[in-house]
């Protein structure tokens, strides 16, 4: 398993950021998949998504400081993926981070989880510069 991270400010009111945030908005913004539903649950919402040869599903739920999301089932490129998602009040704006712990579940794992922890630094990276992009 590989755990990575991204951080960005943002010079916007907390209450702004929160409203651009949303189960589906976070897959959405990462660039990989193309959320098809969401459905709402008793512990939050499962977000169905999609990309060429691959079909996902996520389960979010909302945190005290932001959400967290889950691939959940078999279908899905990794064998585990976790991501949460924290929003902070700073000086002058919004510290957003998100964090993301991933395992491919392929041998050597030492490698594949190293290229996966790099791929989905990356999705982070890109979901925090649509963030950005939507909220100018």
């Amino acid at each position: 398993m590989r755990t990575v991270s991204a951080s960005r400010f943002v010079q916007e009111p907390l209450e702004s950021v929160k409203r651009s945030l949303s189960p589906s908005s976070l897959i959405a913004y990462e660039g990989t998949f193309e959320v098809v539903g969401v459905e709402e649950t008793e512990s939050g919402a499962r977000v169905a998504a999609r990309m060429p040869g691959v079909s996902v599903s996520f389960a979010v739920s909302e945190t005290a400081d932001g959400w967290v999301y889950e691939q959940v089932g078999d279908a899905g490129p990794f064998e585990e993926m976790r991501t949460e998602a924290s929003v902070t009040t700073v000086s002058g704006g919004v510290e957003v981070t998100l964090s993301s712990t991933v395992a491919l579940g392929v041998p050597p794992a030492f490698l594949a989880d190293r290229v996966a922890g790099w791929k989905r630094r990356r999705e982070l990276e890109r979901a925090l510069d649509a963030l950005a992009a939507d909220l100018e």
